[in-house]
């Protein structure tokens, strides 16, 4: 029994529990078995399967006394890994599409006017051709990409969010016990 007791004590000192409590509890531990075992129960009967595994009885234990954080349940563990990933990916693929619209410089944007018949064959400038900027009494006038400046906010929000996913997988891999598994 004085082994269990002892594996309890190392288990509470890789869980930062503070010295007195852990001798504390460790004494507490020691009263109890000592009774079941002048009771003529084995370590088995008194504590049931957590007899073959003292490191989760010293864990499980502490959590119940508020000394360390409860584990976060196996549901919660596996969705917030899910709300990280969907945030993350949703967060890239904003990127990738501010990044290609702003690259490509779609969609563009013209303003056209129409010139009547007479004023069309005054203008001093030669027409270049069907595609040109006058075509046939008309006159096009490129402006360019006018949904860039959103694009770049766009851009910017997403680079925003993936800094911030980024912290929040740096933070849930350093916040979970190192006894649950996601």
């Amino acid at each position: 029994m004085s082994d269990f007791i002892q594996q309890c004590r190392l288990e509470w000192k890789r869980l930062g529990v503070p010295d007195p409590l852990a001798e504390e509890m460790a004494a507490d531990l020691a009263s109890d078995l000592k009774d079941a075992e002048a009771e003529g129960l084995s370590l088995e009967e008194f504590l049931g399967s957590s007899a073959f595994d003292p490191r989760s009885f010293a864990a499980s234990w502490a959590a119940e006394r508020g000394i360390i954080p409860q584990a976060p349940s196996r549901r919660k563990a596996r969705r917030r890994p899910l709300v990280l990933v969907a945030f993350s990916a949703f967060s890239a693929i904003v990127l990738i599409v501010a990044a290609l619209l702003l690259l490509t410089g779609q969609p563009r944007a013209a303003l056209v006017t129409s010139v009547s018949g007479t004023a069309s064959h005054n203008l001093q400038s030669p027409s270049v051709g069907p595609v040109g900027p006058f075509t046939a009494g008309r006159h096009v006038l490129p402006l360019g990409n006018l949904s860039a400046p959103v694009e770049w906010i766009l851009l910017f929000f997403a680079i925003v969010a993936l800094g911030f996913a980024v912290w929040l997988w740096s933070r849930w891999g350093r916040s979970r016990s190192p006894g649950v598994l996601a």
